[in-house]
């Protein structure tokens, strides 16, 4: 696997995620799912549990770790656009988890760390 930093920010993270989620047994419902209210990075399925994940990248320290920087408004505008595609897709009945996967990138490749159930409560 080439570990080196992505040409397009965001894709190879999104795709270490991806393959990581999918080695921990999840399926991906969908990738970069966007409404008026927000974004959504991936989502997933964890048995009868739909994941809303975000993923978030960091070259450097300089600005904080990758998963300092999911913020309480980032984290509002992720559990808004969650209740558009779950209503969307038919799965406002389904329990939901939200999900981070930090990747932060050192001079050996990226650093995976994927916190489940992020956003506590939601």
């Amino acid at each position: 696997m080439d570990t080196s930093r992505p040409s397009r920010p965001g894709q190879s993270g999104e795709d270490l995620a991806c393959a990581h989620l999918q080695a921990s047994g999840l399926s991906i419902l969908a990738r970069n799912y966007r409404c008026r209210r927000g974004e959504i990075d991936v989502v997933a399925r964890d048995g009868s549990t739909v994941v809303f994940v975000e993923v978030k990248e960091r070259s450097s320290t300089s600005h904080g770790t990758a998963i300092e920087a999911v913020t309480a408004t980032k984290r509002r505008r992720i559990l808004l656009a969650a209740r558009f595609f779950a209503a969307r897709e038919g799965l406002s009945e389904s329990p939901a988890r939200f999900d981070v996967i930090a990747i932060d990138w050192g001079p050996d490749g990226p650093r995976l760390r994927h916190e489940k159930d992020a956003f506590g409560d939601g």
